[in-house]
């Protein structure tokens, strides 16, 4: 198909922001302190003059942290690495890159036992080894596991204690990139950076740098239900975007099929039943008590999350109920305490005890599987600025993320960028005078601009809804704000990436993995085999289809998501 030109709107082709008060440097500069980044920083600090790593919040106020099941690789002694690349295909829906699957389940064991290495300590079993479990889509135990559901918070909790023990990295937290700052070929020449309580660095600056990696995490707030934390609001797939970079496979939204329903008003950040709690024996059951997923995939209640999500919201519609049921009670006190205790606290503390009582489910925004466009090194098509983890799209995860492989992602990628970056560095370049247009949509807009994205760019999708979703984006894009905050860059942000994730969910007329059109409900490798790119110049965006060929087709594995 040709360029398809993106509604008739101006987004902002920068965030309007005052002059740098304050200036600083640094070789590379890394945005966003999760696995991605920390784990870039760690390994680049050996081989770059001056490292600094921002990041919106403190350490570990990010994705990492509040990831529960654990982390995939072939670490078993019957697994192989071609078994996870085959499970990842198949969860990928045909979308997948397989050279970057290859590079993630092959260097994804030696990565896990380099976290070991550097503190980070996993549950064993009674022989002293790994103790594996087993999530959606993985015909192996290959999932390690920490803390039994507290994987996130052990992982970050060693990569922070490295960083600390490395003085030569700089960190400042309680910043906001605002933007890049490019110089006269159009490559990174440093970031904007609002930054609060840091001291003689407080408001906006600039920091110069000979390159970027974007680390920054994904969008799920971009919806009004997600499992992603307040920071998570696609701050460097915009920044990215404005400066000139491609976004890829934005369509590609997982939703989370096990978030615990805390009511139909609840905003923000919902509580995660990780799909480990399944892998542990627990399954789906409706209003009436009857199982859902039996029958509907070989792999059941194991299946890949987004059969899972469509099989309860399909079964929420048939029914008229806001949720669905996961029963956990025969899996024991004894056994919720030691596998799953952070969760069971979290069930508890909002007044509900899953030893005794089913759990009300419901799918909610969990994870981008799109993001910048990369190579093989995290390289974008922007000189000087890479992308690693959620806020990347390295091409692994295809429409439909398989369990557990994000850790994964940010780890072994992250280690390739600080591989070829060094010896990439580019000459330090002054940035040139900022000519795209200015801009900034007022905060008061946020709440509307999610409940439309939950509503009609949600889990399931049409083009009557996507249509009304567009109208009512823009509408809300001719809200300018009246001072300048941080919550109306977030918001900018926002709307900014919602708007370009409509235009791709809209154009693509078929049901692939995590992207479901009730008005298309049917897989069409001939017409949609391929990826929808998404540019922006100056405020105005494009978007691109790139076919390419299904890469799940010749699989003797079963149990595809498509």
């Amino acid at each position: 198909m040709p360029d398809a030109p993106a509604a008739t709107r101006r987004l902002p082709g920068r965030l309007t922001a005052p002059q740098p008060g304050w200036t600083t440097q640094a070789d590379v500069v890394i945005i966003g302190s999760g696995i991605a980044g920390l784990t870039a920083a760690l390994r680049l600090r050996e081989h770059v003059g001056t490292v600094l790593v921002v990041t919106k919040d403190v350490l570990n106020a990010g994705s990492t942290q509040w990831a529960q099941g654990g982390i995939a690789a072939a670490l078993g002694p019957e697994d192989t690495p071609e078994e996870h690349e085959v499970d990842t295909l198949v969860a990928g829906a045909g979308a997948c890159d397989r050279d970057a699957v290859r590079v993630l389940v092959t260097e994804g064991p030696d990565a896990v036992h380099e976290l070991i290495a550097l503190g980070t300590n996993f549950d064993l079993d009674a022989a002293g080894e790994l103790s594996l479990t087993r999530e959606g889509g993985h015909h192996r135990d290959r999932i390690a596991h920490a803390g039994g559901d507290a994987t996130g918070a052990e992982i970050q909790r060693a990569l922070i204690a490295a960083i600390e023990a490395a003085p030569d990295i700089e960190v400042i937290q309680h910043a906001l990139a605002v933007d890049l700052l490019l110089d006269e070929d159009g490559g990174v020449a440093g970031v904007t950076l609002h930054v609060i309580g840091e001291g003689v660095r407080d408001g906006v600056g600039a920091v110069h740098c000979r390159a970027v990696v974007l680390a920054s995490g994904g969008l799920g707030q971009v919806f009004s239900q997600t499992t992603n934390p307040a920071v998570s609001t696609g701050d460097g797939l915009a920044i990215a975007l404005r400066a000139g970079a491609t976004l890829r496979d934005l369509e590609f939204v997982q939703f989370h099929p096990t978030v615990m329903y805390l009511g139909p008003d609840s905003r923000g950040q919902q509580p995660l039943i990780s799909e480990a709690v399944r892998g542990e024996g627990a399954f789906l059951v409706d209003h009436e008590g009857d199982r859902l997923m039996p029958g509907v995939h070989p792999l059941a209640d194991l299946a890949p999350r987004d059969v899972v999500a469509k099989a309860i919201m399909k079964r929420m519609l048939e029914t008229g109920q806001p949720h669905m049921w996961l029963d956990a009670r025969h899996l024991g006190a004894a056994f919720w305490e030691k596998r799953f205790p952070t969760i069971l606290a979290t069930a508890r503390s909002h007044g509900l005890d899953p030893v005794t009582q089913l759990i009300p489910v419901a799918p909610a925004c969990h994870y981008a599987s799109g993001g910048v466009r990369t190579d093989l090194d995290g390289r974008t098509d922007l000189p000087g600025l890479y992308a690693t983890g959620e806020v990347a799209c390295s091409g692994v995860h295809g429409a439909n993320r398989l369990a557990s492989n994000s850790l994964l992602e940010g780890l072994v990628f992250s280690r390739r960028i600080a591989a070829v970056l060094p010896g990439e560095l580019r000459p330090w370049s002054d940035p040139v005078a900022d000519h795209r247009t200015a801009g900034l949509v007022t905060g008061a807009v946020r709440r509307e601009l999610q409940e439309t994205m939950t509503s009609r760019v949600g889990v399931l999708r049409s083009a009557d809804g996507l249509a009304e979703a567009t109208a009512l984006l823009d509408k809300l894009g001719g809200h300018a704000a009246e001072q300048v905050d941080q919550d109306s860059w977030e918001t900018t942000n926002l709307l900014t990436i919602g708007a370009a994730l409509a235009d791709a969910a809209a154009l693509r007329e078929e049901t692939r993995g995590s992207h479901w059109r009730d008005d298309f409900p049917e897989r069409d490798d001939e017409r949609w085999a391929g990826h929808f790119d998404v540019s922006m110049a100056d405020g105005v965006t494009t978007v691109t289809f790139h076919p390419a060929p299904a890469t799940d087709t010749d699989l003797s594995a079963t149990g595809g998501s498509a």
